[in-house]
Formats: C-alpha cells, structure tokens, sequence
C-alpha cells in the first residue's frame, strides 16, 4: 500500500502545467523521431540527452523517457504505411501492418497499434513498480565477482538473441565493445591504458558520443544508401479500434505487455525481441495462425503491445543493477549518472522515490501516446513526406552539435564521426549493433569489479566460480554459449530427440 501511495503522488507531482507540456512536446518528438525511417529511439534519446544536461534533473529524465516511449510507439506508423520499420523494435509490426494498409485499413491499424502501445506500456510501468523494489533488494547481495558476471553474461546473451543466425559475430561485437570501453584511464590508479600518449585518448571514448556515432551517423549512411520510398496517403475512415474487440483481446495483450517487460529485463536483448516474442506466442496461440503476415490484427496488436512493454521492462535493471536492458535504456543510464543519480542496487536507499516517479513518466507518456497517436494519426503523416535529403544533413548537424555540448571537446566529435563509420561497416557485414553498445556501457562495470575482485581475494579467480550466485551466472553464460555453437545444439537436439 505505500508504494502504491508513494506511486500515486509521484503522477500527481508530474501533473503540473509545466510537467505537462514537457510530457506533451517530448512525447510529440519522440513519434516524429520514430516514424522517419533512420530516426532511431537511440538517436532521438541520445540527442537529447545532449541538449538537456543543463536542466533540472527530474525534467530531463522525465523529457527522455517521453522520447523514449513515443519513439518506440512511433517506428509502428512508417512500419504500416511504408512496410519500413521505423525502429528495429517495429520490424515485427510490418508483418500485418502494411498488408492492412494495402486492404484501405491503415487508419485501422495505426488505432490498433496506438491502444496496444498504450496497454503494454501501462502492463510494463505495473510490474516496474512491482519488480524493481525486489530486484533492487536482491542486488545488495551483488558484490564485485557477481557484477563481473553479470556483465559478462549480459554481453554474452545480447550477442546470442540479436543474431540468431549467427551468434559469433554478436559476441564479436560485444566484446569489441568491451575492448574499446578500456582506452582511457582504469578506474582505481588512474594509469592510462591504449591512450599512445595521446591527452584525450587518456580520458577516455565517451559513452554518449560513440552512442550518437554507431546509432546516429552510422544510421544517416544507412538510409542514404537506400532506394527512395513512398507513403501510403489513404489511412481509410476508422482509427479508433472498437472497445469490443480490444476487450475481447484482453489476454493477447496480457500476455504480450507480460513476455515484452520479461524480454526487455534480459540486459542488450530490448524492444525488437519484445515484439518477435509476443508475435511468436500470439501466432501459436491462435486458432487461425495461417492468417498471421496477411493483415491479421491480433498479430500487430501483439507486436505493438511487445516492444512497448519491454521499455519499462529494459529500465528495470538500469535502475536496480545499473545494467541496461535495451540501447536506449543504455542512453538513459548515462543521462541518470550526468544528473547525479546513482542507479543500482542502493537506489532504493538513496533516491526512495526515485523508481516511483520513473513509473509516473511512464504512465503520462503512455497517456501521451494514447492521445497524441489517436488524435494526431493524419496530421502526423506529413512527417513522412519531409524529403531525406533535407532531414539527414540536420540530423547530422544534431550528432556533431550532441557529441560536442557535453564536454566542449572536438575529440567527442572525432570518436562520433569513427564510431558512425565503424557502425556501418559492422551494418554492411550484418553484425548487430547492441551488443557492441551493451560493451560499451558494461566495460567500465566489467573492468573495476574485476579489478576489485582480484583485490578482495588477493588474486585468485575461485571466489569467481564458488560464490552461490557468481556460480549460477557463470552456468548461464557457459550453457549461452554453448548453445549459441550449432555442432553442440545439433548434438543436444539428437539426445533430446532419442530420449522422447
């Protein structure tokens, strides 16, 4: 009953006339980032996070997880209309989206879409609230050797879920994202590692500038490679969904708002996998699973309902272990260390109100897209007539501006400009881009723990496999890659097979 209570006035001290308008604008945003084709959630997070490190800290969080959720609600508008995921958590939504919008439905689909990201970011914010308090008290039985594995394991399961079919060059990026989170100064004697002399090597690559990099500019060269497209101009007469049929889909979006937050919990793993595993089960619970891919509706409400939940879901383990659950999440975590709050496991010590007043910026950026998204559906299609020709050159000028605000240092811009041209050569060769930010984010984690680890036990790795819960974690990651290695899974396949 008290965090229901602590829950309750938390929404209500965002209800402010100003608090409002941050949720309206930046909710707005963040669907115009989402649907242009290239616009990121990343990106959009990223950007602002730069223009907004000078405000109070409670505005420019509650600023980004607008952007965050109507990013993430609007990549579902150029998927219908265009079949263009406008972020990769919306490539599920495409599937029966856009054959809806070529049967004169698209007014239709865009209303189901809206009230299933609605739903699954309402089924997300309840179990934060419920979750993360629990999560946060077990976290205190983290010490340094629990920390070095749950990096680990982090990067090792990001790599295996975002490249299915091969699972080897997600693990190549991710620990290429651990190597290169190392240049600069180690955390406990200061001594500089990989900077060749160099001043600004010594400091380090910031996080936020290689962010903007492999998800900004990598991403403008991206689409300007691509062939032009065409919208769809016709959204039909319907938009708002009939309270019937949504009522008569009550476990489909359980269901999915349930599997999306468990998928954004998994550290690097995020939305897209939210949309395809509720996508998954809404198929196979189905009694018409042939229509699935023709315009089938409960299919894009599970999609939608998905990825929306797994956003709250992936701000979890920010808040409790310091461990992004998604890249954008990854974002989140470096603004909440920029405006002085301290994720992890103490977060509930030190800042109580803290995960409640997070889940309040959920519920009014789910409002927001609920209202905004019914209300602005034909409005909103002008933003994807805006011409990429002019778009790209100004969200370029946005990543060069972003990378150098936060530190004044033309280096930023630098690091910006190699992290977008290694994004897309690791794009070109079809090597997954979150696990590469995971590593990022996780090399410092990764680097002081086991530092600290070493320190602790005077040098000997034991404690590291002894320890009940740094065991079970070193279990998880070995059966992860074990798993991810097809010889080992045929060969388990057959035994299993043979047993039955």
């Amino acid at each position: 009953m008290e965090g229901l209570s602590q829950f309750a006035l938390a929404i209500l001290s965002i209800a402010t006339p100003g608090g409002l308008f941050n949720v309206a604008w930046a909710t707005l945003l963040g669907i115009a980032v989402g649907m242009m084709p290239g616009l990121t959630a990343t990106l959009g997070v990223a950007l602002l996070t730069t223009l907004t490190f000078r405000l109070d800290a409670g505005d420019a969080i509650l600023i980004l997880i607008c952007t965050y959720v109507g990013a993430i609600y609007g990549g579902s508008r150029s998927a219908i209309l265009l079949n263009i995921p406008g972020t990769p958590a919306n490539a599920a939504s495409t599937l029966d989206g856009f054959p809806l919008a070529r049967q004169g439905r698209a007014g239709e689909a865009m209303g189901i879409a809206t009230v299933g990201s609605f739903f699954g970011s309402l089924v997300g914010m309840l179990l934060l609230v419920m979750i993360a308090p629990q999560l946060a008290e077990f976290g205190l039985k983290f010490q340094s050797f629990e920390f070095v594995w749950l990096a680990i394991f982090g990067v090792v399961i990001s790599g295996r879920i975002t490249a299915m079919d091969d699972p080897i060059k997600g693990w190549i990026a991710g620990f290429l994202g651990l190597l290169l989170a190392q240049v600069g100064q180690e955390g406990i004697h200061a001594y500089p590692r990989f900077a060749y002399g160099s001043t600004d090597l010594s400091g380090g690559l910031g996080l936020l500038p290689a962010l903007v990099g492999a998800f900004g500019f990598a991403e403008i060269l991206c689409v300007m490679k691509q062939a032009n497209y065409e919208t769809v101009r016709d959204t039909g007469r319907r938009i708002v969904p009939h309270l019937g049929e949504m009522l008569r889909r009550w476990w489909t979006i359980l269901r999915s708002g349930v599997v999306g937050t468990v998928m954004g919990i998994i550290p690097g793993v995020g939305e897209d996998m939210g949309a395809w595993v509720s996508y998954a089960a809404a198929r196979r619970a189905s009694r018409d699973p042939d229509s699935f891919g023709k315009g089938n509706t409960e299919g894009l409400l599970a999609a939608e309902t998905g990825n929306n939940a797994a956003v709250p879901g992936a701000i979890i383990p920010v808040l409790t272990l310091a461990v992004p659950g998604s890249a954008p999440a990854a974002v989140l975590l470096a603004a909440m260390f920029i405006h002085g709050v301290r994720p992890g496991p103490l977060i509930m010590i030190e800042f109580p109100n803290f995960v409640f007043e997070v889940a309040a910026m959920l519920f009014w950026a789910s409002v927001a897209i609920l209202v905004l998204g019914l209300a602005l559906t034909r409005p909103m299609l002008y933003v994807l007539r805006v011409p990429r020709e002019y778009l790209m050159p100004l969200v370029f000028v946005l990543c060069v501006v972003g990378s150098f605000a936060i530190t004044s240092r033309v280096f930023d811009v630098w690091v910006m400009l190699g992290f977008g041209l290694l994004g897309f050569a690791l794009r070109e060769m079809n090597y997954p881009m979150a696990p590469l930010v995971l590593g990022i984010v996780l090399g410092d984690l990764l680097d002081k723990n086991f530092r600290r680890s070493m320190v602790l036990s005077d040098g000997s790795l034991e404690p590291l496999l002894t320890r009940p819960i740094s065991a079970t974690l070193a279990l998880l990651t070995l059966a992860v890659l074990l798993w991810g290695m097809a010889p080992v899974r045929r060969v388990m396949q057959q035994l299993w097979g043979g047993h039955r």
